[in-house]
């Protein structure tokens, strides 16, 4: 790894995607105020103010037109963001479908939170999941340094050739958006070179023509199809850009899941986004016991990586997966994905739903759940409601 002179500096998360984005330089932004998203906005839009970005910031009446907007702007060759959280990404959905359909490069920040009814601006992931089906890549973070380092890796995945897919980057509402913490920023130069200005465009000016929007049966299949091998074919260029960022930060990055302590494991939490921090605390206190557990982190939720899932279990006799979201009448999310990507292996998974609506966990939860699994306390889904 070559040495990389550091720029350390200290951010709550809002500001350091904000700052990720300035220095991604899209041309177009068009984001609604919502808690806790919000700082985030007024950020970049101090950023153009003082020059800092020279960026359109579209002032939209919703989330549903702030999409809009920039998904025309996408299409006719900017390179555009947009941010929101729970109720805004729902009022989103119907053009998170269109961008998605039409492999729109996009990035989108999302500050996960709790959805209404009862009303909460507490953080969970069931806003985040709910998207899961829409042809989006879906990465999320553990801290604030994730939250800035995936914004940049972001736009450089949506923007690839091989790919052409929007990305939303999920962080989690207000134990992220709105903490401090220390943070590594890479200098403009080295982002420039990382990301150079995109070089292409959906349309061709020189010969333009309207397309309506209606398939064919046998076209649409075709074009979820094309999707799909796209989707797929993300994993290797994922992890391809993480190993160039690596290169370019000197800080070591994980591509679709990051292994704490699971080379010797018996048993294994499953997480991802803010609370793996959590998970990463009761490991070392549970190896200092000397009980054998580890930490699987999900960076990508979509697209899913079962291949490497399957890989990094081998020999484990369980995990168990914290889940910040639920499906009701049918489970935890992210357990039963699980179940489907290690189906046939023999390896046990526990589900645990926990945190929901902001409801505070921390590294005792996860220590205690897991000593009960060491102990034989065995379950299929388990609550923490105390």
């Amino acid at each position: 790894m070559i040495t990389v002179q550091k720029n350390v500096t200290a951010m709550v998360g809002n500001h350091a995607v904000a700052y990720a984005v300035k220095q991604a330089k899209p041309q177009v932004l068009a984001v609604f105020p919502i808690t806790p998203q919000t700082t985030m906005l007024e950020k970049l839009a101090e950023y153009i103010d003082n020059g800092e970005l020279k960026a359109e910031l579209i002032k939209v009446e919703g989330e549903h037109s702030a999409l809009a907007a920039v998904y025309g702007a996408a299409v006719a060759g900017a390179r555009v963001f947009t941010a929101t959280s729970s109720q805004g990404l729902l009022y989103m959905t119907e053009m998170i479908y269109w961008v998605g359909g039409e492999r729109v490069p996009i990035v989108n920040a999302v500050a996960t939170r709790a959805l209404a009814e009862p009303w909460s601006i507490w953080d969970d992931h069931q806003d985040f999941f709910s998207k899961r089906d829409a042809s989006w890549i879906m990465m999320m973070a553990e801290n604030v340094q994730d939250a800035y380092d995936m914004t940049l890796q972001a736009f450089r995945i949506s923007e690839d050739k091989r790919v052409i897919l929007p990305v939303m980057m999920g962080f989690d509402g207000f134990i992220l958006t709105h903490t401090m913490e220390r943070l590594e920023i890479l200098d403009d130069e080295t982002v420039e070179k990382f990301l150079p200005l995109r070089e292409f465009n959906l349309i061709d000016f020189n010969d333009p023509v309207n397309v309506g929007p209606i398939a064919s049966p046998d076209d649409y299949m075709k074009i979820k199809y094309e999707a799909m091998k796209a989707m797929e074919g993300s994993k290797e260029v994922i992890e391809e850009i993480s190993k160039e960022y690596e290169r370019i930060s000197g800080r070591k990055q994980y591509g679709l899941i990051e292994c704490y302590e699971c080379e010797d494991a018996d048993y294994v939490y499953v997480t991802a986004g803010a609370w793996s921090g959590d998970a990463r605390e009761a490991v070392r206190r549970l190896r200092n016991e000397g009980k054998k557990v580890g930490l699987l982190k999900l960076r990508v939720i979509r697209p899913f990586p079962k291949e490497r899932i399957r890989e990094a279990l081998k020999g484990v006799q369980g995990v168990v997966v914290f889940d910040r979201e639920y499906s009701y009448g049918y489970g935890g999310i992210l357990a039963n994905e699980i179940k489907s990507a290690i189906y046939n292996t023999g390896i046990e998974v526990m589900s645990v739903i926990a945190g929901i609506g902001g409801k505070d966990v921390r590294p005792l939860h996860f220590q205690k759940v897991m000593e009960d699994v060491l102990n034989g306390k065995k379950f299929e889904e388990r609550w923490l409601n105390d």
